[in-house]
């Protein structure tokens, strides 16, 4: 540690002496406010504020104490710090082994700062001087002297004004050093003492003081009045604590039963009717003697009781009785959802193996698909047709393991995790439990929520899970678990693997068309109150309100827009309309949503040179994006925008390398030195959204080719692969949700690569109707199909 001090000589000159530089450098304060005339202790840490103090120390020691508006700001800048402050010199400095800096500074004049001249490596402001403006007159002695009165009084009744300062103030005469004195060792808000020192006017000022003294004095006052009756309450709760023992002995010397001991007799009694494991047993009847053992002002004594009763409610070996009947199940999965076979048969398979092996483990299985498809709904529907209650948590953005496997009991205000609250609430141990949003949990210090998970969804070790709060072995086998995501990258590996993973691609046109008849429509009909009949949506309504009012893989926002035609008509009748039978045409749905939000028109955005139709995934269903590249004369260099991910940058510039190395095959359409006379940008719109992956790559190289020969992409046509140096398509995933997006959209072709064609035999009978597929294993193929009446030899 080092302390340098000043050096005789260095000593601030006296108020006569002293004259100000028309600049200073100035230190920002932080929640603290230097007075004139008073010594202040400042610590000093960020690496700027060291710099200045170190050139200060080197110089003439002077610089300005300027405070910050924003005590939140890191670094403020001139437009953050307030315009008054106070000029100082530093009279000692100590370097503490951290690197920072604690320094001694004595207040000087106040001052205005005018303006800025510097900002690098510290902030240097041109100031001038603002003296007070003072006016002598009896009553600026009477505020003086009531000013020193009430801060005496303070001073007695408050432990960190020492007592020395009460003398201090007592010999002081001078009214302006009294004030700043004063406003220096009061414990205010930072905002109050910045008021006391811009306040020019020293009458003013000694008033306002006097306000905040007189408030402070005020306030002590009460915290005194507060402090007897608690201690009265004390020595209350003391008398009764004895009076209550008494009467405890009176109460055994007449046979009488107390409170606690009645309580003890009713958890006995209950944990007796309870059907409990041996284990569990012992440890409950263990508690329950500690329990009687407690007074109940013991800390511990609501503690136990809690856990005894935790102990009760939880069904240890209560279950509910599966039903068996396939038939049955299966009429009540096809009434709940619409399609989804895969679903379907994995339910059933299930409760054929459950029918011939009683004991066999319950599945773990995970629902992967985008928003709206129907994941969580299938959990009641799987329930229902199980005959088993249902329960569902969610850990979407759990960041503590303690909310999967709960807090020690030694935590004030400890619980048991979700899995065992769930159970409790489920009155079963054989519920079917959804953990939706699985793929959103985090991790952070306080542990990883995942992790815990390992253990919950393994059926190798959850028949003897221990919750952190119960301590005791609970058998998770029978618990039938779902869980649910958006995406599956997110999982940790060894959670995903498990899992039985089931994928939930989004619906078709015509799937969103039978499932709106089915179950929208009548559903938003029933919660509007409109009466049953007599509001009717035709197919062109339906697919009106799903093509231009909505665009996504699933029918939630199909649901919600019907919805809102219901409100919308159900307002009508409530207003007085007549209640006759509503047919509800698309001329009727531009009438009650307005025009329709969604309007892409490829032909509109593909009819120009230089533009391409390409097909995305993402975490909530395919998507179509435009591709567009355009040139202008320069050194061949290639400029990509759209905020792109490292790999989406790599596939164009693989695709431009591509078409730069086999320009020759053009057929002598294009001029083998255009490249290098030119400058290529690709864009893809929607900038505002990330995106990378390497599918792109055959799109951004018809965009180029596209651009080069003057030919534009064919409008129908939409295309996915991965492109390679030397012109082949690599697989690339999703195919399904892109395909969908794409029909959506109107899209009748779609260019994908070879390795992907066994993927067909996963799609809708729908989708191969209204899309023509072609598999292609080279650019060559990919820009025969894609450029209007052009190949490439």
């Amino acid at each position: 540690m080092t302390i340098e001090i000043a050096r005789p000589g260095d000593e601030p000159q006296a108020e006569a002496e002293r004259t100000l530089p028309s600049g200073l450098p100035v230190l920002p304060l932080k929640d603290t406010v230097v007075f004139p005339d008073t010594l202040t202790p400042l610590a000093i840490g960020q690496e700027r504020s060291i710099k200045l103090i170190n050139d200060v120390l080197g110089g003439e020691r002077m610089l300005a104490m300027v405070p910050s508006r924003d005590p939140e700001v890191d670094q403020p800048g001139p437009e953050e710090l307030h315009e008054y402050g106070v000029a100082g010199t530093v009279a000692r400095m100590i370097k503490v082994p951290d690197g920072t800096l604690r320094i001694l500074v004595q207040g000087g004049p106040r001052v205005r700062v005018d303006d800025f001249v510097a900002t690098d490596p510290y902030l240097v402001a041109r100031i001038e001087e603002a003296p007070d403006i003072i006016e002598p007159s009896a009553e600026l002695d009477a505020l003086a002297r009531n000013v020193q009165v009430t801060f005496s009084q303070i001073i007695e009744q408050v432990p960190y004004l020492p007592e020395e300062l009460q003398v201090a103030v007592a010999n002081l005469e001078d009214p302006v050093e009294l004030g700043w004195m004063i406003a220096g060792a009061l414990r205010i808000r930072t905002d109050e003492k910045q008021e006391l020192l811009e306040e020019r006017d020293l009458a003013k000022r000694l008033r306002r003081l006097l306000e905040i003294l007189t408030r402070e004095s005020e306030l002590i006052s009460l915290g005194t009045r507060i402090q007897s009756p608690i201690q009265s309450e004390m020595d209350q709760a003391q008398r009764e604590y004895f009076l209550r023992q008494q009467l405890k002995a009176i109460q055994e010397e007449l046979g009488e039963g107390d409170e606690q001991a009645a309580e003890a007799n009713d958890l006995r009694e209950r944990l007796e009717a309870a059907d409990l494991p041996d284990e569990v047993r012992k440890a409950a009847d263990r508690e329950l003697q500690r329990f009687e053992r407690l007074p109940p002002q013991a800390a511990e004594h609501g503690v136990i009781r809690t856990y005894l009763e935790w102990i009760v409610e939880i069904p240890w070996r209560e279950s509910t009785p599966d039903h068996l009947d396939l038939k049955e199940a299966r009429a009540q999965l096809d009434r709940d959802h619409y399609d989804i076979e895969s679903v379907k048969d994995r339910i059933l398979e299930f409760l054929a193996v459950r029918k011939l092996k009683p004991d066999a483990r319950s599945s773990i299985l995970c629902f992967v698909g985008p928003p709206g498809v129907g994941k969580t709904s299938l959990g009641h529907s799987i329930a229902d047709a199980m005959g088993r209650r249902f329960e569902r948590i969610s850990v979407g953005g759990v960041r503590d393991e303690s909310e999967i496997r709960g807090h020690r009991r030694t935590y004030i205000g400890a619980l048991p995790g979700t899995i065992v609250r769930s159970l409790r609430d489920a009155g079963s141990n054989n519920p079917v439990l959804m953990i939706d949003e699985i793929d959103k949990m985090g991790a952070d210090f306080r542990g990883d929520p995942s992790s815990a998970m390992l253990e919950v969804l393994d059926p190798e070790q959850n028949g003897t899970f221990r919750d952190h709060y119960m301590d005791l072995p609970l058998d998770l086998s029978n618990v039938f678990f779902i869980c649910t995501a958006n995406q599956l990258d997110p999982i940790p590996g060894p959670l995903r693997d498990r899992m039985e993973t089931i994928e939930l691609s989004g619906y078709t046109n015509e799937e969103k068309l039978e499932i709106a008849k089915r179950y929208l429509v009548p559903r938003q009909i029933e919660r509007n109150g409109l009466p049953d009949g007599k509001v009717v949506f035709d197919d062109a309504a339906l697919r009106a309100i799903a093509e231009g009012y909505t665009r996504e893989a699933g029918v939630r926002n199909l649901e919600r827009q019907i919805g809102s035609v219901c409100r919308k008509i159900a307002r009508a009748y409530a207003e007085g309309a007549p209640r006759r039978k509503r047919v509800i045409r698309p001329k009727q749905v531009r009438e009650l949503l307005g025009r329709p939000r969604f309007m892409d028109d490829p032909k509109r955005r593909t009819g120009e040179p230089g533009v391409a139709t390409g097909l995305a995934w993402t975490p909530v269903g395919g998507d179509v994006l435009f591709i567009e590249a355009t040139a202008y004369p320069g050194e061949g260099h290639l400029t990509i925008t759209g905020q792109l991910g490292d790999v989406m940058k790599e596939s164009a510039q693989a695709a431009l390398s591509y078409l730069k190395a086999n320009v020759w095959r053009w057929g002598g359409d294009v001029d083998e030195g255009w490249f290098r006379a030119h400058d290529i940008h690709v864009h893809v719109p929607a900038g505002a959204v990330p995106k990378d992956g390497p599918s792109a790559g055959i799109t951004m190289a018809t965009a180029m080719a596209s651009l080069v020969t003057g030919t534009p992409m064919r409008s129908d046509t939409a295309m996915t692969g991965e492109i390679t140096l030397t012109g082949q398509v690599l697989p690339i995933g999703g195919l399904k949700e892109k395909s969908l997006a794409a029909q959506r959209l109107g899209i009748t072709r779609i260019i994908a690569p070879k390795p992907n064609e066994p993927d067909l035999e996963d799609f809708p009978p729908s989708l191969l109707e209204d899309v023509e597929f072609i598999f292609a294993d080279s650019i060559d193929t990919v820009l025969g199909e894609a450029l209007e009446g052009r190949g490439v030899t």
